[in-house]
């Protein structure tokens, strides 16, 4: 057996083709480890969160021990302090500390206004998210009905109280006959505009994948438009609790909104701004919950 070396280097034998000698195992760098965050996703938001509510409380706080204007001659003196606030919502919440009437009467005012709340929501999602998807996608509903809902969009809630209180009455319908008509306008823009932008591209795609152009419309165009609907469902809904003092100046004794205004009569202004900041708290706390439901309902599908 005749053995060459070639120019290349390589090893050549009468009875074999060129091989390579292998090379030495080189020693590879480890990967990455992943990065670990020191704080969970939700705890991270919180500390975020938090320091903007507090410097606006620091900020209240020296505004009315100096007796601070501000523009729109806001006159900070006459605004409660930060601490009688905070006593004045422990009372209501657990009673015990002010004992009036008020005190520890926060669960009863709360469930009833929320009890309003989402049931002129729901029934403003109900018909303004069918309607809006029927606008979005035909041009002739659309023309016919587009006048009226520009017509009756600009009328301020607090322009249909007399009128609800004359065709409804005094009661909880009025009331949230007053919240449905600040939830349905959002809805309703909002799903028409979400469901026009749907490119005509993803149709015919899907039409060539298979799917019939009778279920096109639940199967393509509400899951596309998907995002922009949610949306308008979370501008209704805090727009739900902006307009429930107004809903519950129509005869209501029980409720959030009627016991700031309860509390105004007797110029009770710590009373006043606790009411402002339950319904803050509990309408962050409800579009919370509509975001969750909307991520347990979409699973991985990215719709906020």
């Amino acid at each position: 057996m005749i053995t060459i070396a070639s120019e290349s280097g390589y090893l050549l034998q009468d009875d074999q083709q060129p091989s390579a000698t292998p090379a030495p195992p080189s020693s590879a760098a480890p990967a990455p480890k992943p990065r670990r965050r020191p704080f969970p996703g939700w705890a991270r938001q919180l500390l975020l969160g938090l320091p903007v509510p507090l410097l606006l409380i620091v900020f209240w706080h020296l505004g009315v021990r100096n007796g601070w204007t501000l523009p729109f001659d806001i006159r900070m003196a006459q605004v409660p302090a930060p601490l009688e606030v905070g006593r004045r919502l422990a009372d209501i919440a657990f009673g015990g500390l002010i004992n009036d009437p008020f005190s520890g009467e926060l669960a009863k005012h709360a469930w009833a206004s929320g009890v309003r709340v989402v049931s002129g929501f729901a029934a403003a999602a109900a018909i303004a998210i069918p309607l809006g998807v029927l606008m979005g996608r035909s041009r002739l509903l659309a023309a016919l009905l587009d006048p009226v809902v520009n017509l009756v969009r600009p009328i301020p809630v607090t322009a249909w109280v007399p009128l609800a209180l004359i065709i409804i009455g005094i009661g909880d319908r009025a009331t949230i006959f007053l919240v449905f008509l600040a939830a349905f306008f959002p809805v309703l823009l909002n799903t028409i505009t979400a469901v026009y932008q749907v490119p005509n591209r993803l149709l015919e795609a899907s039409a060539m994948l298979g799917t019939p152009r009778s279920q096109a419309l639940y199967k393509v165009v509400i899951p596309a438009a998907a995002p922009g609907i949610i949306g308008g469902l979370r501008i209704a809904l805090g727009l739900s609790w902006v307009i429930l003092v107004v809903g519950e100046t129509t005869g209501i004794r029980i409720g959030l909104g009627a016991m700031i205004n309860e509390a105004q009569e007797v110029s009770k202004t710590d009373l006043v701004v606790a009411g402002m900041v339950v319904i803050g708290l509990i309408g962050f706390l409800t579009d919370r919950l509509l975001v969750g439901l909307v991520k347990v309902f979409a699973g991985r599908r990215p719709l906020l």
